[in-house]
């Protein structure tokens, strides 16, 4: 019996290490899958950051930000070395867990739409025949950000996403948009607009953004262009087999699209280039970031220019998703003053959703029976407004961190 007894207790001893490990290596895997909870960020007393938030230029302002005080934004930027989270947004919900997160952490915010979002938006039965529900979608989501961002405190730039030659039509629409609202409040609806022609000969991009800029600049509006070719896939445009050397631009192309779009009277312009940056995200070691690209285009310019000042540019960091927080900060001293983020926080979003049924599973299985009994309602638990919830939740802590890695994190009054 003795015998018998130890055997039971050295197996139950077994037993309970395998549990143990396994439970291990399940909640290792869980927190891999689980990006919105990467690392530690600050959930309360965010206090602004004493140089950034004092110096932050008057013409900025809680809401919507246009024309002189966008460019007074993101000359702070530049200036206190900090870029701005720039958000894809297909929904309501997700416009809120941009402004959310912009509210916690003291951050300005973009939120931005791009041609395939805007028809979400809309509804995808929507008639988009000459792009009218892409359009649509815009506009309406523009609006719905101006009627709520002031509520948040915080400075909040409108922006839409890469327009291609063949998309032209969509943009036209927006400008459209711009033009009546422009009569009616004296600004643009939008703050600025992407286009990305990056595909095109430099002479036909060069010039199609010139003749844009020049429409632009009579109301005010930004106008973001691309250089080079930023790689991967998004919105149903797939670049993951382009030319490597397209993935890299050069600062004589740089400073082509500064001479000529400089010569346009009141025109404000960023500029994408192309620095190894992919969108997605991929294994660690399949990205090769180049900043130095940014950085040798500012002197570049600033020689050929005989400029004062060492960064003329305000670049753009497309495809910033699963970017190391060293290439980050590295490309903001070369003046990017704006990092776009997506892949993330789709990943985010889903991981919210994905974190409520797993809690609420045994209530999620019919609208009547859980485990506190067989006729007890489920309707609270059901109720989209739950899971959307916890979703916009893990997105303002995902772009918490990446208000983190890019240095804004209270530079809001």
């Amino acid at each position: 019996r003795p015998q018998v007894h130890a055997v039971r207790t050295s197996l139950a001893s077994t037993m309970f290490r395998v549990l143990l490990a396994t439970l291990a290596l399940a909640s290792a895997a869980d927190a891999m899958h689980t990006s919105a909870y990467r690392r530690p960020v600050r959930t309360s007393g965010i206090q602004a950051s004493t140089k950034a938030a004092q110096s932050m230029p008057k013409t900025v302002k809680a809401g919507v930000v246009t024309g002189q005080a966008l460019v007074d934004l993101l000359q702070h930027a530049k200036e206190n070395e900090y870029a701005i989270p720039a958000v894809n947004t297909v929904s309501s919900s997700a416009i809120n867990a941009c402004l959310e997160a912009a509210k916690k952490y003291k951050s300005p915010i973009m939120i931005q739409f791009s041609r395939g979002g805007g028809q979400f938006l809309a509804g995808k039965e929507a008639d988009n025949t000459n792009d009218a529900a892409c359009i649509a979608g815009c506009v309406a989501g523009a609006k719905m950000v101006r009627e709520v961002a002031h509520l948040y405190g915080i400075p909040v730039v409108l922006h839409t996403d890469h327009c291609q030659k063949s998309w032209l039509p969509w943009f036209d629409g927006l400008m459209e948009a711009n033009e009546e609202y422009f009569k009616k409040e004296g600004e643009p609806l939008f703050s600025s607009h992407m286009l990305d022609l990056s595909e095109e000969p430099l002479e036909e991009n060069i010039e199609i953004c010139k003749k844009y800029l020049e429409r632009m600049a009579k109301m005010n509006c930004l106008l973001e262009m691309e250089l080079g070719v930023t790689g991967g896939e998004e919105d149903g445009v797939d670049n993951s087999d382009v030319d490597n050397s397209l993935l890299y631009t050069q600062p004589e192309e740089v400073y082509e699209v500064y001479k000529a779009l400089s010569q346009v009277e009141g025109g404000a312009f960023t500029v994408a280039a192309a620095f190894g940056n992919v969108h997605g995200v991929y294994a660690p070691g399949n990205v090769q970031l180049t900043p130095d690209i940014l950085h040798n285009s500012q002197k570049y310019i600033k020689e050929k220019e005989g400029l004062d000042t060492d960064k003329p540019v305000f670049f753009v960091f497309h495809g910033g998703s699963g970017s190391s927080r060293e290439d980050i900060q590295y490309a903001i001293k070369a003046g990017v003053i704006k990092m776009n983020i997506d892949t993330d926080t789709q990943w985010s979003y889903w991981d919210g959703i994905r974190s409520y049924e797993k809690e609420f599973h045994d209530y999620l299985q019919g609208q009547i029976g859980n485990p506190e009994g067989a006729t007890k309602p489920n309707k609270k638990y059901y109720d989209p407004r739950m899971p959307l919830r916890r979703a916009e939740e893990f997105t303002a802590k995902r772009l918490g961190e990446a208000m983190e890695d890019l240095n804004s994190v209270g530079v809001c009054p």
